[in-house]
């Protein structure tokens, strides 16, 4: 069947939802922060597009740190706040609330890491390791669909994946909590220094798929190589000290 120009250009809902999100962005852009931008339907109908597609275009907004979502009487969407940051390595976690505390969590997270490690080296079974490899897929779809958003995401399931594996149920439990703080209050990622957020990234992958590898090996001196480098407190101590 031959397909007419006006069938070819017609967007797609993932479009339409992008377009969507553009048009309600503009608005947040008008307005002062935290101002009320209307109910939700009142939105989907400025945008002429369907409930399915307003609400994939929320989540857009949402995820960009744009606008927030408050239930009840005189609720609606608003444009954000001012969102508090946390240097994560070359990258910052724009949050909702608790700044400190997630700043907390990150150092405590940080310093972790290697005793996870060190019980993954151990302890690590061939099926955890196939889990762990799932999870650097997740992780390569999100880089290659260039969505910081759910490329952290996914980073955090792996390294939750990995502290399950630790027979230490205490050191286990606090590391899936300090994660599940840091998750809760993340809206989106931005670009920290002058390296384009698409190619920290892609780093960040490659690093962690090498780590898995060197699970897989039962290489300590390199999954503890690769842990100190991922160390995103020490990257960012490195870098003050660069530019002091």
């Amino acid at each position: 069947m031959r397909v007419t120009p006006d069938r070819a250009a017609r967007p797609t809902p993932s479009g339409r939802a992008e377009r969507a999100a553009e048009k309600v962005a503009e608005l947040v852009e008008s307005v002062p922060p935290g101002s009320r931008l209307g109910t939700k339907e009142e939105l989907r109908t400025l945008c002429g597009v369907s409930v399915g597609t307003f609400n994939e275009a929320l989540r857009l907004l949402q995820s960009r740190g744009l606008v927030t979502v408050k239930p009840g009487p005189g609720g609606g969407l608003f444009s954000a706040e001012q969102s508090p940051m946390v240097r994560l390595g070359n990258s910052v976690l724009a949050l909702d609330t608790q700044a400190n505390d997630v700043a907390d969590a990150v150092r405590i997270r940080d310093a972790l890491d290697p005793l996870l490690i060190e019980d993954a080296l151990w302890h690590a079974s061939p099926a955890d390791i196939a889990g762990l490899r799932r999870h650097i897929a997740a992780m390569e779809e999100a880089k290659d669909a260039a969505d910081p958003v759910a490329f952290v995401h996914a980073n955090w399931r792996l390294h939750a994946a990995i502290a399950a594996t630790s027979p230490n149920a205490l050191l286990s439990s606090l590391y899936t909590h300090l994660l599940d703080l840091i998750e809760r209050h993340t809206l989106t990622v931005l670009p920290a220094s002058d390296q384009p957020l698409g190619e920290y990234i892609a780093h960040r992958h490659e690093l962690h798929r090498d780590l898995v590898d060197a699970l897989d090996r039962r290489d300590r001196d390199e999954a503890l190589r690769l842990i100190h480098e991922h160390n995103t407190t020490l990257q960012a101590a490195d870098a003050r000290a660069a530019h002091g």
